[in-house]
């Protein structure tokens, strides 16, 4: 089955401790990964940042949440126990627990409304109808931002010059690790215009291996023949990886043709240029910086 969301783990979690005895985090996401059955790659399913495994997050902010409703307890780092309240509410046999049934205790709506206002009046309450966790709603925000962003960012580049795309080649390359000093990727790239061959880089600063590229703007998908003769191209340079990027898409054919011959071709179409212009820094600026803080326990130890 698919990764439940934290509301739905609610319930489950506090069951989990009804003994009454003090249980690792650890111990509680793997028993509860059991308990909703989930497959090696549910469990395996991150973040969008790729930070953390999406069920451990919605576990813990699963267990946050009832902690905040006086339901679940921490004495040590790392654990929980049930309270005397969580038995409370175990006992009335509740057929579901979520953000609507914390709001019966004064603790959980001081957590989500830091001013003490009535909720409804509190624009600036923690958001809980969402069935994604706070952390979760920041990351796709910050991915869908990315997204539109990458877009408008292939625009611009469509827009430049033959010689200022040949430069944002060399620019990203370089900022990914590539080709050496700038000199070097300069003189190599654009340079070569041998059947199909824009440049030559090197694949590591000393020039041990050498990367063939092949990058063109592009209106509309393109044709594979233009990857056939690609290939074609290596394989009389007698050369085994290549990099074709342009500011298009490739059709599905090209990159089944890409995985399956025996030269070690990677196609970057025009979305993915964007992306790692922006993952690079590059035709791009920090507007702000939102910083995500946790308890630092080192701190409080000792």
């Amino acid at each position: 089955m698919a990764v439940p969301d934290y509301q739905s783990i609610m319930l489950p979690l506090l069951k989990m401790v009804a003994d009454g005895k003090e249980y690792r985090i650890r111990e509680i996401i793997e028993l509860l990964s059991n308990e909703f059955d989930l497959s090696p790659d549910d469990r395996r399913e991150l973040l969008p940042s790729g930070s953390q495994p999406l069920f451990d997050n919605r576990v813990a902010w699963a267990n946050t949440y009832l902690k905040k409703a006086g339901l679940l307890h921490s004495e040590n780092r790392g654990h929980v126990q049930i309270t005397e309240q969580g038995l409370e509410v175990l006992k009335k046999n509740p057929s579901r627990i979520d953000n609507a049934f914390l709001k019966k205790f004064s603790s959980f709506n001081q957590f989500i409304n830091k001013d003490q206002k009535p909720i409804k009046e509190d624009k600036g309450a923690l958001e809980v109808k969402s069935d994604k966790t706070p952390e979760e709603e920041l990351e796709n925000a910050w991915k869908s931002l990315n997204k539109t962003l990458a877009s408008d960012l292939l625009e611009k580049v469509k827009e430049i010059s033959p010689a200022k795309f040949e430069q944002l080649v060399i620019d990203l390359l370089l900022s990914m690790g590539y080709g050496g000093s700038r000199q070097e990727a300069g003189n190599l790239v654009g340079r070569t215009g041998d059947g199909g061959i824009d440049g030559i880089i090197n694949e590591d600063r000393l020039g041990l291996d050498k990367i063939y590229l092949q990058a063109k703007r592009w209106e509309n998908t393109v044709p594979i023949k233009e990857v056939r003769d690609f290939a074609g191209a290596l394989l009389a340079q007698k050369a085994r990886k290549g990099v074709f990027i342009t500011t298009s898409d490739f059709p599905k054919s090209a990159y089944d043709f890409a995985h399956d011959i025996d030269r070690n071709i990677v196609l970057i179409n025009g979305i993915r240029l964007a992306e790692l212009m922006i993952e690079f820094k590059m035709g791009v600026s920090v507007k702000e910086t939102y910083q995500v803080k946790e308890i630092d326990s080192d701190y409080f130890e000792g």
